[in-house]
């Protein structure tokens, strides 16, 4: 074999094995909690995942809200979620962005309209889970350079890029009309395409990560693992 050859054969490998190497450990991810109340769920009673209303910015994206909806209703021990979009139809218009409640203790005099109080009933929601975040890129560079030709086609070179979520869930008791805390969570992650004539992703899946970490939290939130007043913080880093 001709060293051109041995050498183009070789080097898709050491490039993999170069880039794992530099992308290890390179996503690190954050949970936070805050509680006012001791909070307990009971079988009939369900939860809501709602967008928060923005005043200015992007308010929460969907594709987040729907993975966090699925992940806590999730097992023989799931949460049961009600949809949200059936939730603000139910309520209309007092979920709506321009009439829902802008803190917990508003909810009081929500409840004091006629048939309010009988159409939160029906629904079974007992917690507002008020979602605010995003996932965006933060940083990037390098190079990668794709071409073809008569009988061969590759790339050369390297990109990355770099990623963060970060997404704030505040519960709110509909029983009580107070805030009964809230969950955070902050993942970044580095990712990055290596040109060895075949293209070779290295994905940090950084959204998906701050989607588990936080319907963790919920859950655990949601038992009432921790005595009001409590604050728990957690930071660990994940290839």
């Amino acid at each position: 074999m001709a060293p051109s050859t041995r050498f183009a054969a070789f080097l898709p490998a050491t490039v993999a094995v170069s880039g794992a190497l530099i992308l290890s450990g390179c996503m690190h991810a954050r949970t936070e909690e805050s509680r006012q109340l001791a909070t307990q769920i009971a079988g009939d009673e369900a939860v809501v995942v709602l967008a928060k209303p923005q005043v200015e910015g992007a308010a929460s994206e969907d594709r987040f809200m729907d993975c966090l909806a699925k992940n806590l209703a999730r097992g023989a021990t799931g949460i049961k979620v009600h949809g949200n979009d059936a939730f603000v139809d139910k309520m209309f218009p007092w979920f709506e962005p321009g009439t829902a409640p802008n803190k917990a203790e508003a909810v009081t005099a929500l409840l004091e309209r006629p048939g309010v109080t009988e159409r939160i009933a029906e629904t079974g929601v007992r917690y507002v889970v008020w979602l605010d975040g995003a996932t965006r890129k933060t940083d990037g560079g390098g190079s990668l350079a794709c071409g073809a030709a008569p009988g061969a086609a590759g790339c050369i070179g390297f990109g990355w890029w770099e990623k963060e979520s970060d997404y704030e869930a505040t519960i709110w008791d509909l029983q009580q009309a107070k805030s009964a805390g809230t969950v955070g969570t902050n993942v970044t992650g580095t990712s990055a395409i290596v040109g060895a004539v075949v293209p070779i992703p290295f994905i940090a899946r950084v959204e998906g990560t701050a989607c588990n970490r936080l319907s963790e939290q919920l859950r655990s939130f949601f038992t009432g693992g921790q005595s009001a007043g409590s604050a728990v913080t957690s930071q660990v880093g994940t290839n």
